[in-house]
């Protein structure tokens, strides 16, 4: 009996994120990104990120977990360390810019023009980010899977 048809996982519509207080967690990463607001409603507040979105659930918070993290793609992760340090959060230690938020969530920050994942033409222009690039080595990675841009 042939094995049944199974959907294929394509990418993320959303990362959820449990905070204690919506109010503070949206002030906390207004400090830290520029981002619109797409919704709000009791007990939740959801952050666009053009063709995804980042979920703040009012919920217990819970100890940190090193392992558990997401990687919050920016468009200057330079930038985005700068502010990082001025709100005076320490990045974690090791080789990438890790932070944990007010609640233990660990965000990890990582450059867009230095990674595979890519945003299709039209979706970056509607975001206003028609200028950013990918480097050479995010490039030949993407080549090399068969997915590098026109």
């Amino acid at each position: 009996m042939p094995e049944p048809r199974k959907a294929r996982a394509i990418g993320f519509n959303h990362v959820a994120l449990i905070v204690g207080d919506i109010d503070e967690a949206l002030e906390f990463y207004g400090r830290l990104f520029d981002f619109t607001l797409r919704e709000r409603e009791p007990g939740a507040a959801f952050i666009d990120l053009g063709d995804q979105f980042l979920a703040l659930q009012k919920g217990e918070n819970k100890a940190p977990n090193d392992g558990h993290h997401f990687g919050l793609v920016v468009d200057d992760k330079e930038v985005a360390r700068q502010a990082i340090l001025a709100a005076g959060i320490k990045p974690l230690p090791g080789p990438f810019l890790d932070f944990l938020d007010p609640w233990g969530n660990r965000i990890e920050i990582i450059g867009y023009s230095n990674i595979q994942f890519t945003k299709a033409p039209h979706i970056l222009r509607g975001m206003g980010l028609s200028h950013l690039r990918k480097t050479d080595g995010a490039l030949k990675e993407l080549a090399e899977k068969g997915m590098a841009p026109d």
